[in-house]
């Protein structure tokens, strides 16, 4: 029997029997393609197959002040900062605002 194979980005649509056949194959496809797959039964769609990155990202998605911090920090660059880097910045800062209430 031929492999069924999905394109990349798409949600592919495999039977049950070729999904109960070929599980190992296809949830290796799923977690390195990062998609899902649904899966029929007579052609009716019975499950869907997706990756845990896909599921977590469904079950507890980031939060909106999350993103737009995210979004701000590749901006202006500081996502690029080592954790050495982040420590002297957050001391210097603390320094500073020491020095000021003096």
């Amino acid at each position: 029997m031929a492999t069924q194979t999905i394109e990349k980005r798409d949600a592919g649509v495999v039977s049950m029997l070729h999904a109960r056949s070929h599980f190992g194959k296809l949830l290796e496809q799923v977690d390195e393609e990062q998609r899902s797959l649904v899966i029929e039964k007579r052609g009716a769609p019975k499950a869907v197959l997706l990756s845990l990155r896909d599921y977590v990202k469904m079950a507890a998605p980031e939060p909106e002040v999350l993103r737009l911090i995210g979004e701000a920090s590749q901006r202006n660059g500081t996502s690029r900062m080592t954790s050495r880097q982040i420590d002297a910045e957050i001391k210097a800062a603390r320094a500073a605002k020491r020095a000021k209430k003096r």
